[in-house]
């Protein structure tokens, strides 16, 4: 059994590029993209096309760089989530604006029969938290700011996934080297991305003091 307070540098992050904004308006997942982080080093990775049984329109084909003629040669959902969810485990995961591909991902979990037990924690609205001069908080934004290593083509989902976890990495690195946070969780970092902007500076010391006994 995986421990209730796991190390927040161990989780899967993941990414969906889909043919649209939601799956309750019959949107699909169309790539799925994810990154085993293991202490804090990426240590396997997971990356697949998916056929949603219908034409995207060209706005996603020009976005993604994903074409109609390489969906249709791309496996089932059925069998993509079957293996994503092999993939995840026990994990806990992360993505950036976590929400959106929350529910991509219940969706299609649920129609390939799958399940999955982590809970997501969002690396955008941690960083909006942590990251306050920053010019927005958007992917590319946030890996241009801190000086990350570009992982290929944006809105390409294992791209998208390799570099959400290198932002994430950095934010653990950041709490321990400015606010001295050594013990970092994953529930801690889920309720950082939930507190009021105002109060984190307060939160983040509280933390520092109680750490320091």
């Amino acid at each position: 059994m995986p421990s209730r307070h796991p190390k927040a540098n161990t989780v899967v992050v993941l990414d969906f590029e889909t043919s649209g904004l939601s799956p309750n308006l019959g949107d699909r997942a169309i790539e799925v993209g994810a990154v085993l982080l293991e202490n804090g080093s990426i240590t396997d990775r997971y990356q697949s096309l998916i056929n949603p049984g219908f034409r995207v329109d060209s706005f996603i084909e020009r976005l993604t760089g994903i074409s109609n003629t390489m969906l249709r040669s791309a496996p089932s959902a059925t069998g993509v989530f079957k293996e994503l969810a092999r993939f995840i485990g026990n994990h806990n995961l992360v993505a950036h604006n976590a929400s959106f591909d929350k529910k991509f991902m219940d969706a299609e979990m649920a129609l390939a029969r799958q399940s999955y037990q982590g809970t997501f924690a969002c690396s955008m609205l941690i960083a909006r938290r942590i990251y306050q001069n920053a010019p927005d908080h958007k992917l590319g934004t946030l890996v241009r700011y801190k000086k990350l290593p570009l992982a290929g083509e944006f809105h390409r989902a294992l791209a998208d996934a390799e570099m959400t976890a290198n932002l994430w990495i950095k934010i653990l690195d950041d709490l321990q080297a400015d606010h001295q946070l050594d013990n970092l969780t994953f529930p801690f970092m889920k309720k950082l991305g939930r507190m009021p902007k105002a109060s984190i500076a307060q939160f983040l010391l509280r933390q520092s003091q109680t750490e320091a006994g």
